[in-house]
């Protein structure tokens, strides 16, 4: 009589990975080197096959995706709607840190703001960001994993190719079926997914386990009380009212995804997975594989969320009082920073910095929740990642509304 298997899900799978890298990495907090120098680079591989793969699988989905719906109006109608989702749900998150930054404000730290240094990034003006946006050579987009780029760069091929026509057919079936082989092989690396978030997640613990219980406890805790109150609110109701999704349902289908993003603070290295748990929800892949790379690389709902946090927090040590219109000033300036940074760990620095700027605070004062920033960073891709999860759900349940409507 041949014994069953037993066959733990993906979720399980990761979950027990993170579990088990918080207990290694809190047994190693004493010897952080072992970690970094033995665990982490398996982590890095691992992170290293996702980026590979990202490129080359977004260029050829999409493409994929634009060839199937086969009209460039819809695809318009497609990406507006989706970035006035996006600017709507970033505009919330940063007013939500704001919120409650400003109403636990008496009970953060009150930390020492001399010999503070950093070195802050040049900011890009709004018109250098459009112009950034197009690539000027066919390899770089994928050499610089500029993902804006390669969307770009495919939504033209796929235009072009429609406007071709029938003659095209060949050229379609080919994208078809290299789009299937890319899939294949992610398929393959996510297999990869609870060894990698171990090996991701235990030398972040082991290294700054001690500074969770520290001086910055309470402004990582008032963060997490944004982000999951975002995300319950926000997202819950998106998906509830726009997509007719039971918001336990969409967060028990994304937990995989939302595991993933925690441990790795990558929103571009989560996007394979994240477009698979869409694609069980029920959005459509030529729906998915726009929206999420788009989501990727636009929407930034946690790291808008950590810009409120982190201001009201910083002008507090330097013993100012945000006015309303400086607080105004941070939303509307964090919604349109959010657009072109890229989603890769420790992004949400350069718009803090540039958040900081338009207000007129010290930007030496990023120098205060540096230590910490990985912290901040699993928490905002965790967020990062659901809402455009979120997004696809609701785009993808108007799009079939529409097309019921026409029958």
């Amino acid at each position: 009589m041949k014994t069953k298997k037993l066959q733990l899900s993906l979720t399980t799978q990761i979950f027990l990975a993170l579990v088990l890298a918080i207990i290694v990495g809190v047994c190693l907090t004493k010897t952080p080197e072992i970690a970094a120098d033995y665990i982490a680079p398996f982590g890095k591989i691992f992170l290293n096959l996702i980026k590979w793969i990202v490129c080359p699988l977004v260029f050829f989905s999409i493409m994929s995706g634009v060839i199937s719906l086969q009209d460039i109006k819809k695809i318009g109608s497609i990406g507006g709607k989706t970035l006035f989702y996006y600017l709507c749900t970033t505009a919330f998150a940063v007013a939500i840190g704001l919120f409650f930054a400003n109403s636990f404000k008496g009970i953060f730290p009150i930390l020492a703001t001399t010999n503070l240094s950093y070195d802050a990034t040049a900011s890009v003006s709004f018109m250098e960001n459009i112009v950034n946006i197009f690539p000027k050579n066919f390899i770089a987009p994928f050499a610089d994993a500029n993902m804006l780029q390669v969307i770009v760069s495919s939504l033209f091929i796929g235009f072009a190719i429609i406007g071709v026509g029938n003659s095209a057919k060949r050229v379609v079936d080919a994208i078809n079926i290299v789009n299937d082989i890319f899939v294949m092989g992610m398929e393959m690396i996510l297999k990869l997914s609870p060894i990698g978030v171990f090996c991701l997640l235990c030398p972040v613990v082991a290294k700054n386990g001690p500074a969770i219980i520290g001086s910055l406890a309470m402004v990582l805790f008032v963060a997490y009380i944004c982000y999951i109150v975002h995300a319950v609110l926000v997202y819950s109701l998106s998906v509830k009212v726009f997509a007719g999704i039971n918001p336990i349902t969409f967060f028990k289908g994304m937990m995989p995804a939302i595991l993933f993003a925690f441990s790795s603070a990558s929103s571009v290295g989560t996007l394979p997975l994240s477009m698979e748990c869409t694609e069980k929800l029920g959005a459509k892949k030529e729906i998915s594989s726009f929206i999420l790379p788009l989501g990727a690389t636009i929407n930034m709902d946690g790291t808008a969320i950590y810009q409120g946090v982190c201001s009201v927090f910083i002008a507090s040590c330097f013993g100012i009082d945000l006015t309303l219109s400086q607080m105004i000033t941070i939303v509307l300036t964090a919604t349109l920073a959010s657009i072109g940074t890229a989603g890769v760990p420790g992004a949400g620095m350069v718009m803090l910095a540039m958040v900081l700027q338009s207000v007129g605070l010290p930007v030496e004062g990023i120098a205060i929740v540096a230590g910490v920033d990985r912290l901040f960073d699993m928490g905002r891709t965790t967020v990062n990642i659901t809402g455009d999860a979120a997004c696809c759900m609701v785009i993808n349940a108007m799009e079939a509304r529409k097309e019921r409507r026409k029958v």
